[in-house]
């Protein structure tokens, strides 16, 4: 079978949209598809394997890749198309561009979300199209560095943007007791140079600070080895990798109390701040610091969601996808 996989991240790109566009198709060639990677801003015919249509486009952002799903639709009319739907996809371009929007959930054969409670956040119309696949992640490497004696480092893990809501976790580690080991290590590009200006300048009045910008991805891994437990702040998330990544390596999370994080981690999920709530979180950081038992709770929650971000859960889950297309593997 050949499979076009549209991504709006160009190639070198450490975003998300790259690293789950490099990730699908390393599966879907494990299931023994043939796999072209395009970027959103090529034509239809760069979709083409051996000069043929592919079997199936599975396009990635719903309005990022609007115009190539739009522009495969009429190349290729025969050809069936899932559509993978980010959170800013969700959370703000389906209010904000939702002609646009809906025109690609319309013609896609089948949705993809990335986490449990997508379907309580798109129209009804759309919910038999709507398939579940959780991105997966691999276990820390043997002999990875552990916990550092010195500090409490906690890890901040994703480009810096709005929708992170990015430096919500150095703000509650500002004016802090003296005696408190919390340090905050935060890792990933930025949107644009205004971030990089913020982060800087954070880093100028906060000692409890460092920004290291944007490292490779086995570097991240070293960090997340290290640190003591991770904070995720999102304002806005369809179901971040980061959080894959942490439950597989049994790294406690603070999470934002939003649809994408619990959609992840549970309902039950002990570790939930109020969006945007410095004060809520500082109290969440300092108990995390002061109360060892509660960190082992965040742990085992973390650990017991593990399974569902194996690789074989994910390879499963986008068998599901091409299976509800109407096709054969």
């Amino acid at each position: 079978m050949k499979i076009a996989l549209i991504t709006p991240a160009g190639r070198g790109s450490r975003a998300g949209n790259r690293a789950t566009a490099t990730r699908w198709a390393r599966l879907l060639r494990e299931l023994g598809c043939r796999v072209r990677v395009v970027g959103s801003d090529e034509d239809a015919d760069a979709c083409r394997l051996d000069g043929r249509p592919p079997d199936l486009v599975v396009a990635l952002h719903a309005l990022r890749s609007h115009a190539a799903i739009r522009a495969c639709r009429e190349a290729f009319a025969n050809t069936p198309l899932a559509v993978a739907l980010t959170g800013t996809d969700i959370y703000r371009f389906q209010h904000s561009h939702p002609e646009a929007f809906l025109e690609s959930l319309t013609s896609a054969d089948a949705l993809v979300g990335l986490h449990d409670e997508v379907k309580a956040d798109i129209p009804p119309c759309f919910h038999a199209r709507l398939h579940v696949v959780h991105q997966s992640a691999l276990p820390l490497p043997p002999g990875a560095p552990g916990p550092i004696k010195g500090h409490y480092e906690v890890l901040v893990a994703g480009h810096l943007r709005e929708e992170k809501d990015s430096l919500r976790a150095a703000l509650a580690v500002r004016e802090l007791p003296a005696a408190s080991r919390l340090r905050v290590i935060q890792l990933g590009g930025v949107h644009d140079e205004t971030w990089a200006e913020n982060a800087r300048d954070e880093m100028a009045r906060n000692p409890r600070y460092r920004w290291l910008g944007d490292l490779p991805h086995w570097q991240v891994r070293r960090w997340m080895a290290r640190a003591r437990l991770m904070v995720i702040s999102s304002r806005m998330e369809g179901g971040a990798n980061v959080v894959s990544e942490a439950c597989v390596a049994g790294l406690p999370v603070l999470a934002s109390d939003i649809a994408g994080n619990r959609g992840l981690l549970g309902e039950d999920y002990a570790g939930y701040f109020a969006v945007a709530d410095t004060q809520a979180l500082r109290e969440g950081l300092l108990r995390a610091e002061a109360e060892p038992a509660f960190v082992e709770g965040l742990r085992r929650q973390v650990q017991a969601r593990a399974p569902l971000f194996h690789p074989d859960a994910e390879r499963a889950g986008l068998a599901r996808v091409i299976a509800a297309c109407g096709l054969t593997l």
